[in-house]
């Protein structure tokens, strides 16, 4: 009997392949790397236009992100399971992968915030096919109604995508979360050049008692993701991320 995630990884595919190919999403998923990776496009608008780059996305990196994150926790260790199952807040949940391995690794229901209602949908079935209790709130990070401490709170790839006042906003309560008993998982892709404001909040977290690292993962992904990212030029092997545990 294949497990949660095997299982997800079977829905997406039979979900996302019904009306493209292979080398259709291939093509796309070349092309979403391009703009999300090279250029730093902000996942939302013109970066996710079209069926094919959704797919691309859905197919590739949200599992790739899910394994990254589910590794991450695995090694914070015990840190990161606490006495009891809390609620976790997913920031700029996209697919809801971040918050879904952190209650497979950890319990506790999800709460996606998300402004996009077509990507918050796309979280819906995650946390279904996943066998998690989760619901989503349609919101800008900035104007979040923060819940009631202690909570889990993740932003997986998501603070590099605001502005810096809105990335200033959410720090501040971010911060007033941990001083009341939440725990705060922040997570970056490794290339410093496009997360500058990176080492001044590694700064600022080490300064209240949390943690900044950099991860360097030899774990495989399942084949039909590793072989989408083959055929799209990447380096599918290659699984790393920067994180901040508070």
């Amino acid at each position: 009997m294949p497990d949660a995630f095997d299982n997800w990884i079977e829905k997406l595919f039979a979900r996302w392949m019904g009306e493209l190919t292979h080398q259709e999403v291939a093509r796309a998923l070349k092309a979403l790397t391009r703009d999300y990776v090279q250029r730093r496009t902000r996942l939302r608008g013109k970066a996710l236009e079209g069926r094919g780059k959704q797919a691309a996305f859905a197919l590739y990196y949200a599992p790739r992100h899910f394994v990254i994150v589910r590794e991450v926790l695995k090694a914070l260790g015990t840190a990161a399971t606490g006495e009891s199952p809390m609620p976790l807040i997913d920031l700029g949940c996209g697919s809801g992968v971040a918050g879904a391995a952190w209650s497979l690794h950890a319990g506790g229901n999800v709460v996606g915030v998300e402004l996009d209602p077509e990507i918050l949908r796309e979280a819906a079935f995650t946390f279904k096919d996943l066998g998690i209790r989760g619901g989503g709130v349609r919101c800008h990070l900035a104007k979040y109604r923060w819940p009631k401490p202690p909570v889990g709170i993740v932003a997986a790839f998501t603070i590099n995508e605001l502005d810096e006042q809105d990335r200033e906003r959410v720090w501040a309560e971010l911060e007033k979360q941990v001083k009341c008993g939440s725990r705060v998982l922040i997570i970056e892709p490794l290339a410093t050049r496009i997360a500058p404001w990176w080492q001044d909040w590694a700064e600022r977290a080490i300064a209240i008692g949390g943690r900044a690292d950099e991860w360097h993962f030899e774990v495989d992904l399942p084949e039909r993701v590793h072989l989408l990212g083959k055929s799209a030029g990447l380096k599918p092997e290659r699984l790393g991320a920067r994180t901040i545990w508070i």
